[in-house]
């Protein structure tokens, strides 16, 4: 869009700010679903509870084998104080020991029957673990969802009251990187470590009750590895994330190189920088990689450590274990138990490491989230606004300034007035403010001094929303939309409005749309995909006519509508031009001055200034900018011709 002082769009910086601070935010995100937060927790610790059980009745059933083993091995007919007393006859102390702990019958064997009930009630204990945990998982999956919901929500709305600036500073790949693959690492982050987190809490505190119960001595050796964990757990955060913050912005730019090659492919082609642009390609996709595998490469040691530090903690359990065994003090069940919850708290410790490293790369594109969702937004409108109704269309400047950068002023003292009716034609050279002039009308931007008024009503009192729906705009971009052409050409309707099918016929035939829809196989239902390769230039510039056409403006902005068709089709293109300023205030912003002969005011603009302004044969008389600007087209021999 051309305009001054306006630089090429740039990466939007990444602000780091606090991890906490970004974390409590995303989090803010979840307790919004109070109810299923809460069943979750619930599903999760009557998980947790079943599970930890689990191992203990798995060790009663070892008990009830190993203790019918050993009483088989014992003399029938005897009595257990009888057992006892033969084995230490026998010089065998160890087993007398094992066995005073034990409470066996000799000669009895294994009573298998009550093994298959033990095994039959963690059956059912397990099953509700799995349950319980389904359940769980399809609440969270429902939180997440409607989380990310609401974040894509507020995003959208969030596009809609930026100013024009950001995205003049912003390319379109940096802003859709951050989303739609911001947003889906958010989701898909949140989804594994979340549940997961829980349970894994709950698992610990869980896991220690039950060690607890079994061999508090057990235990403090088990926990003497958690320190070596935590630490290490810290180490690999503390380096991966800035990794993780590189790849996502890499992500952003690589998606911006590809945005800009797809839509810039011809130009590419035709000035031969196809290896240029591709080594430019190779440069970000490469900055992409590194820090990719640099953060996967961090994160990665997290497991192999993790199970080192499990792995001993297991060695050294059995091995204290065994020996409470054998000096009686433990049976062996409660060692296998034991064991069993050694595994299952050094496993939720590793995942919670795990967790934590996935976090990053969450939080890391959470920042760009939030640092978007914190992006200035247009001026809050003021308290007390109108609506106008009945629109002449009396369009006046009154001592306007602006600029885009306050250190380059564009428009300093600008003045203007457009009676009712009257066509305006803005020319000047590229960079003059043509097409400033009309972004501060529509309020795209905000004046910094001085006042716009419609029909004496300054711009500022009317909202943004009802301001514009007084305007119609065609652009030199054909803006067309996916979807059918019927569906674009009622596109500029207000809310609620709705025109017959009569009316839209008339109106495209007016426009000369009608005779080359009908050309086409689905007429009016045919569908726009792929930037509507069916219709060449000058249909496309046609149909954004007659969609501004059916709208029925009050105002009607014309910005360099015919600068990017063929002479021949911008006699069709003045034509219908013509017939929609019929009757309404009209803003020409022309390139080719031929289209603009018949305008009842012409303003030549340079530097943000009114430097002339008058008729055709007027500003042509005065042989001043205007009629440079002309006898200049006319040597580079564009089609003007007097009348």
């Amino acid at each position: 869009m051309p305009g001054h002082g306006r630089g090429n769009a740039t990466t939007a910086p990444t602000t780091t700010k606090p991890r906490s601070h970004t974390l409590k935010r995303l989090v803010k995100y979840i307790l919004t679903d109070k109810l299923r937060v809460a069943v979750v927790i619930i599903a999760c610790g009557l998980a947790t509870t079943t599970m930890v059980l689990g191992p203990k009745i798995m060790g009663q059933a070892t008990n009830v084998l190993f203790e019918g083993v050993i009483s088989k091995m014992l003399p029938a007919g005897t009595t257990k104080e009888q057992a006892i007393a033969a084995l230490e006859a026998n010089g065998q102390g160890s087993m007398v020991d094992m066995v005073s702990s034990m409470d066996i019958h000799p000669g009895q064997g294994v009573d298998f029957g009550k093994v298959a009930m033990i095994l039959g009630i963690t059956a059912c204990v397990f099953l509700c673990t799995v349950t319980l945990r389904w359940i769980q998982g399809w609440t969270l999956t429902r939180l997440v969802s409607n989380a990310v919901y609401r974040m894509r929500q507020q995003i959208e709305a969030k596009l809609d009251h930026l100013p024009l600036s950001y995205f003049d500073r912003v390319p379109r790949g940096e802003v859709m990187s951050r989303t739609t693959n911001d947003i889906d690492n958010i989701g898909q982050s949140l989804q594994q470590v979340l549940g997961e987190f829980i349970f894994a809490l709950f698992s610990i505190i869980g896991t220690v009750i039950m060690m607890i119960t079994i061999s508090p001595l057990l235990l403090l050796i088990s926990l003497i590895v958690i320190p070596f964990l935590l630490a290490a757990a810290y180490f690999i955060i503390r380096k991966s994330q800035p990794y993780y913050i590189r790849q996502w912005d890499a992500t952003g730019k690589v998606n911006s190189q590809v945005e800009e090659m797809f839509s810039g492919h011809m130009v590419i082609r035709a000035y031969g920088q196809e290896d240029e642009t591709i080594d430019e390609f190779d440069r970000r996709n490469r900055e992409l990689y590194d820090s990719s595998f640099m953060a996967t490469l961090i994160a990665g040691i997290n497991m192999p450590v993790t199970q080192f530090f499990g792995n001993l903690n297991f060695v050294i359990v059995v091995v204290v274990g065994g020996l409470k065994v054998l000096s009686g003090t433990m049976t062996l069940g409660d060692l296998q138990a034991f064991s069993q919850y050694s595994r299952q708290l050094s496993q939720p410790l590793g995942q919670l490491s795990s967790m934590a490293t996935i976090l990053q790369s969450s939080l890391a594109s959470a920042e760009r989230i939030f640092e978007f969702l914190d992006e200035p937004e247009e001026v809050a409108e003021r308290e007390h606004t109108q609506d106008i109704k009945d629109v002449k269309g009396l369009v006046r400047f009154d001592h306007v300034k602006f600029s885009y950068d306050p250190a380059e002023p564009l428009i300093e003292d600008l003045s203007l007035e457009a009676k009712p009716g009257q066509t305006i034609a803005i020319v000047g050279p590229t960079g003059a403010g043509k097409t400033t002039l009309v972004n501060l009308l529509m309020r795209f931007y905000e004046i910094q001094g001085g006042s716009i008024t419609i029909d004496g009503v300054d711009t500022r009192d009317i909202t943004r929303h009802d301001l514009r729906q007084h305007f119609g705009m065609v652009l030199q971009d054909t803006w067309l939309f996916d979807g059918t052409i019927r569906e674009n050409l009622l596109y500029g309707l207000h809310e609620g409005e709705t025109i017959s099918e009569e009316r839209m016929i008339e109106g495209a035939k007016a426009c000369h749309v009608d005779e080359f829809v009908r050309r086409l196989p689905d007429g009016y239902d045919t569908e726009l995909k792929d930037e509507t390769a069916e219709l060449s230039q000058g249909e496309r510039q046609l149909m954004t006519i007659c969609r501004a056409f059916l709208s029925d403006p009050d105002i009607l902005i014309l910005d360099e509508a015919t600068s990017s068709v063929d002479t021949r089709t911008e006699v069709l293109v003045q034509q219908a031009m013509n017939h929609l300023r019929e009757g309404r205030t009209s803003f020409v912003i022309a390139h080719r001055l031929s289209t603009i002969r018949d305008a009842d005011l012409i303003l030549v603009v340079n530097h943000g200034s009114i430097v002339e302004q008058g008729r055709h044969e007027e500003l042509l008389a005065k042989g001043g900018a205007y009629a440079n600007l002309y006898q200049a087209q006319f040597a580079n021999g564009d089609n003007i011709e007097e009348d």
